[in-house]
């Protein structure tokens, strides 16, 4: 079995030393993932619009590893302000609504005032239909 690192290209993963996901058989652990647009290495400043931003940078990092977001099976969210939560609660039924993962929000500081929030995933990739 093989393990498979894959990076975002954030500055962060090289200065922590971490990795943006890692692929381990048929599981994939994406990283606690913040609404940093990796390519800018901007950050809007709404709890919505980061949350968005996050799950496309998780949709990104499962695409490398061959998953997707229906692969999901346990969400971890962490804000700072837990009041701020509700506000995406929108945002995250559009991504998760049919997915439903196992899920836990989690009220705590981050590593940069401007992050309103940080979502970590597990994903678990299926097997393809047969004839594929």
């Amino acid at each position: 079995m093989t393990r498979q690192l894959i990076s975002s290209g954030s500055s962060f993963e090289v200065q922590i030393g971490y990795s943006r996901a890692v692929v381990d058989g048929d599981w994939v652990f994406v990283s606690g993932t913040t609404g940093f647009d990796y390519a800018t290495m901007r950050i809007a400043e709404g709890v919505v619009e980061q949350c968005e931003q996050c799950l496309r940078n998780i949709e990104h990092a499962l695409q490398q590893a061959g998953a997707s977001m229906a692969d999901i099976v346990r969400v971890r969210y962490i804000v700072p302000v837990a009041a701020e939560f509700e506000l995406c609660w929108p945002v995250l039924r559009r991504w998760f609504g049919e997915v439903r993962p196992a899920a836990t929000m989690i009220s705590a500081g981050l590593a940069d005032q401007r992050m309103r929030i940080e979502i970590e995933v597990t994903a678990r990739r299926r097997a393809p239909p047969e004839g594929n």
